[in-house]
């Protein structure tokens, strides 16, 4: 099983700086549990609670008494999983290199096989009753009404489940589902033997994935080439191992589709949480229709940059030079200032998680990369991981990952613990409304042109990023994904050829806007996100929502502040895309996506507007 991380948009780390870090800045796995001997009397208590469930195997339907305490046995063994699960993974993303984290965080897997092995009987039970007894259930006692959205989930999903005996062989080969993934991980995060380069200030550095994120956006334009070149010609050092690990998942993920009487695996992963395959369909179709729009950044870009031959290794750096450093004081500070228009309750629950060790901060030897947020430890509080690099982008970052915190602070408050669990779909919503509400109060706050080209700038990086880099994603997965379900290989480089041929179409090489070097095209090997298939496409979606929430709730629209903190607060007590839809926007048409590319070319006309100006000057 899978915990659920949300991770930064960006999808690398930040750099390695030393820090003198105060206990404040790194988090408390205390309040989850005391010690490790503490979570093994919890995870005893949790084989036990097994026990019991297994006890209900045949019983669901002896009487609505009987099924009330399967379902709580069910739901309390699910929430102390997810709580051992979280400390687990937390202990062993601190310090990827400890073998304690990381045998924990085996054991934890381990555990969630067993999980899903002693409820494996559940699905082919309940649809054995049917929706007319389910119903009759529910009506005879309203305490069971917090299954109902997952009881209905079981039934809809009748067709696709297997018999009690098929599920529960499914749940065992489950313990070595995540084999891939786990392979990836160790090698590119642990075992990898980084390249060194030197600069053109004489400085050498070792290229790990921090150091990437840091130096690919350097001013000077041969050290990014270089450092981009060496970077990934590590990977394309490993393109036939990261080709083989990728190939595996993707083998995986067709086969329990197969199982599971699905077409294919992008059905599965849409039906999961009854998103419209027209949501993904949609996605890719306005990314090409508004490619445009990409390509005008691209053209500014170059010109902001002074280059004429624009090239891969010239999208990262920033488009205004900017000294200045944040503290994570500033960026607790300014996150706080930006979500007032959220409402007081918001601001003083978010200060509670700044000020009571609710998170790490900053990078250390062996801590995972990126950032992102845990909030299934329901009775607990969520946790979040940062990389922080005392920059403007580090900012943004603490913006993104404390609202996923926030949206689960108000889903476990609001909901019980059955329906308090959000979906991606949703979750990335909250993040990137976040970076909104930033944007603006930065804008309002800003002092000079150049201070507000650095953030018009970041903002149009974060859109692109965000918007149509994840789009040109989920092309590629689709199309990766489609080879398997019809049996075809795959090897490192041909999965190098269709990432490259996407890449290239998405940047302009054909019109001459930005040159694809061969060498970029192993990138699809470095982003840890195409093990969770069908995953990266919801930060489009989402940030094509929020943007359209953060616009209403900006705009003091009435009604558009409780629209959006009740979409949060709502949890996972209905089908996601619903619960969008219900708050006002609909992701299966085309207007979010339109709105995004018009929001990308509104902050290009203003920068224009702003370089005109000091044009004349």
């Amino acid at each position: 099983m899978r915990i659920l991380t949300l991770a930064a948009l960006s999808l690398v780390a930040t750099s390695f700086v030393a820090h003198a870090e105060p206990l404040q800045d790194r988090w408390n796995l205390n309040d989850l549990y005391a010690s490790s001997t503490a979570w093994d009397a919890d995870a005893a208590t949790l084989r036990a609670q097994l026990g019991d469930v297994q006890g209900c195997k045949g019983q669901l339907g002896a009487s609505p008494a009987r099924f009330k305490t399967c379902m709580d046995l069910l739901d309390a063994a699910r929430k102390r999983f997810e709580r051992l699960a979280v400390y687990a993974s937390e202990e062993h993303n601190q310090d990827t290199g400890d073998n304690a984290g990381l045998e924990i965080s085996q054991r934890a897997q381990i555990l969630g096989s067993q999980f899903e092995q002693a409820q494996a009987f559940v699905s082919p039970e309940i649809l054995a009753l049917g929706k007319t007894t389910v119903d009759g259930f529910l009506a005879k006692d309203n305490s069971l009404s917090i299954y109902r959205h997952g009881l209905d989930s079981i039934l809809r999903r009748a067709p696709h489940t297997l018999d009690a005996a098929g599920e529960g062989l499914v749940a065992q080969f489950g313990l070595a589902s995540d084999a891939a993934e786990s392979t990836f991980t160790m090698l590119s995060t642990a075992d990898m033997l980084w390249p060194k380069v030197t600069l053109s200030d004489g400085k050498t550095v070792t290229l790990d994935q921090s150091a990437y994120t840091k130096y690919r956006a350097v001013q000077n334009r041969a050290d990014r080439k270089l450092v981009m070149d060496a970077f990934f010609a590590k990977y394309k050092q490993f393109e036939h191992t990261f080709g083989s690990t990728l190939y595996s998942q993707m083998k995986i993920d067709s086969v329990e589709a197969k199982v599971h009487r699905y077409p294919d695996v992008i059905t599965q992963a849409m039906d999961r949480s009854a998103i419209p395959t027209a949501v993904y369909d949609t996605l890719i179709r306005q990314a090409n229709a508004n490619l445009p729009t990409l390509h005008r950044y691209f053209r500014l870009r170059a010109k902001m940059l002074g280059v004429t031959d624009m090239h891969y290794y010239d999208i990262y750096p920033p488009l205004v030079k900017a000294d200045r450093k944040y503290s994570l004081a500033d960026a607790k500070r300014l996150t706080l200032e930006a979500v007032a228009p959220l409402g007081p309750d918001y601001v003083a629950a978010m200060k509670q998680g700044f000020d009571n060790r609710w998170m790490d901060a900053y990078p250390r030897p062996h801590k995972l990369s990126g950032a992102h947020m845990a909030g299934a430890a329901y009775d607990v509080h969520p946790y979040v991981l940062l990389n922080f690099n005392n920059d403007y982008e580090s900012v943004t970052t603490v913006a993104h990952e404390w609202g996923h915190a926030m949206h689960s602070v108000l889903a476990n408050k609001t909901q019980p613990f059955a329906t308090a669990h959000y979906p991606i779909f949703i979750a990335e919503i909250a993040s990137t409304f976040n970076e909104a509400l930033l944007l603006d109060h930065m804008l309002k706050i800003a002092k000079s042109d150049d201070e507000r080209l650095l953030y018009l700038g970041s903002a149009l990086e974060t859109l692109r990023g965000t918007y149509f880099r994840q789009a040109m994603f989920a092309e590629f997965e689709r199309d990766v994904h489609a080879k398997v379900d019809k049996g075809e290989a795959l090897s490192g480089g041909a999965l190098s050829k269709i990432y490259g041929d996407i890449l290239r179409r998405y940047h302009g090489q054909a019109q001459g806007i930005v040159t694809i070097d061969d060498v970029d095209t192993v990138e699809w090997a470095y982003i840890p996100h195409f093990y969770n298939s069908f995953y990266v496409y919801q930060y489009a979606t989402s940030i094509a929502a929020s943007s359209l929430f953060a616009d209403g709730v900006l705009k003091n629209q009435p009604g558009a502040r409780e629209r959006y903190l009740g979409l949060l607060r709502s949890g996972g007590s209905d089908d996601p895309y619903e619960l969008v839809k219900r708050a006002g926007v609909d992701l299966a048409s085309p207007a979010p996506y339109q709105s995004i590319a018009a929001r990308m070319d509104r902050i290009m006309d203003e920068i224009e507007a702003i370089r005109a100006r000091q044009a004349k000057h």
